[in-house]
């Protein structure tokens, strides 16, 4: 998948832009806070419908505007032109049409420009909770598998409904507790196997890529944890019940999974340097682009890399910029404020790319 252009209006600090892109490499430099992040977070935007910095969409629009609104002009990997089209209104529900029709639901779009973003940010995954886990495991799994995505959607009303039940004095009907549990327990199970499949065959992947950055200093893995594990879900969820109507909320399902990222035979969030924990979500995200390359996406995703050179040793980013610079990854977007990084990534291949310069929310090439 290519962007081959964008214009954003009132979108975070950038008040008006319109880009022409490289097909192959596009380097955004500035220092910190002029809106370098924000070019790619628009990016973002129009593949998942969402900001990577916030659930509320009306906090992306522009200061003391009333509106954004982000137009983007795409060509798949066989030829076809994409138009796409996000806006929004204070006060009103955000609107994205595909080649000028809206869609019914949001949901519809996802999966439509694969992306693969690496930030600062994303050492949460190794810190956080393990919601953003869970959520990069959706993130990557909805783009290649919509019934994913659905059978998730499904679990989650189910969840969200017992848990109103749960809440409820006197005691809730219990035909109506049963129900919600069971589907809870159909989607739940689905989404379980859906995910241990996708770990199954990631993880070599995920520890190709680790290896080749950090020189095959460290051993990594990754550890699937859910309650699917124990028996069938239904049983496990029906066991809760009491403790459950005492807490008012469900203990146990697939909404409990985690992911544990393993240094050798230990936590990597108790025993990883920043290096490698910063080379360890990067190796993350580059194997997601891999995967969804090489296993189930038409589209080569689009490769957003946001500031990630900083806190690593010069040998490692040498193996990152030899990575993205090869003939796998399509079209890449790259921020930093070290010009150096940049120039090493465009000195060493034989290819398009273009360069610009971010100064408050202003891009210039």
């Amino acid at each position: 998948m290519i962007l081959k252009n964008i214009s954003i209006l009132n979108y975070k600090n950038i008040a008006d832009a319109k880009l022409e892109l490289s097909p192959k490499i596009n380097c955004f430099i500035g220092s910190n806070g002029e809106g370098k992040t924000n070019v790619l977070d628009a990016v973002h935007y129009m593949s998942f419908c969402r900001s990577t910095t916030t659930n509320i969409d009306s906090s992306v629009i522009r200061h003391d505007t009333d509106f954004f609104m982000i137009n983007a002009e795409y060509v798949t990997d066989s030829g076809a032109r994409e138009e796409l089209y996000a806006g929004m209104k204070r006060g009103t529900k955000k609107q994205f049409k595909r080649n000028k029709k809206a869609y019914k639901k949001l949901a519809e779009h996802i999966g439509l420009v694969p992306l693969i973003m690496v930030s600062p940010d994303d050492t949460v995954l190794i810190h956080g909770g393990s919601e953003e886990r869970r959520r990069f495991l959706d993130m990557v799994i909805s783009q290649f598998d919509s019934s994913y995505l659905n059978s998730l959607i499904a679990y989650n009303k189910a969840l969200q409904q017992r848990n109103v039940l749960l809440k409820q004095d006197p005691e809730p009907d219990a035909t109506l507790m049963e129900l919600w549990e069971m589907e809870m327990a159909k989607y739940g199970e689905i989404i379980y196997q859906k995910r241990e499949d996708f770990i199954k065959n990631f993880t070599p992947v995920f520890q190709s890529i680790y290896s080749k950055i950090s020189g095959d200093h460290e051993n990594v893995t990754l550890r699937y944890v859910s309650h699917c594990q124990r028996g069938p879900l239904l049983e496990t969820i029906q066991k809760s019940r009491p403790k459950d109507r005492i807490l008012g909320y469900s203990l146990h399902g697939i909404h409990r999974d985690d992911l544990e990222m393993m240094l050798g035979d230990y936590p990597l969030k108790r025993e990883g340097s920043q290096g490698q924990n910063k080379t360890y979500v990067i190796s993350l995200k580059l194997a997601q682009f891999g995967f969804l390359c090489s296993t189930f996406n038409a589209n080569t995703p689009l490769l957003l890399l946001d500031d990630i050179f900083d806190k690593l040793d010069a040998k490692r980013v040498e193996n990152i910029v030899q990575l993205v610079s090869g003939i796998n990854f399509g079209q890449i977007f790259i921020t930093d404020t070290n010009r150096d990084h940049l120039d090493q990534i465009l000195q060493n291949g034989d290819f398009d790319y273009k360069l610009f310069h971010v100064e408050k929310g202003e891009i210039k090439a």
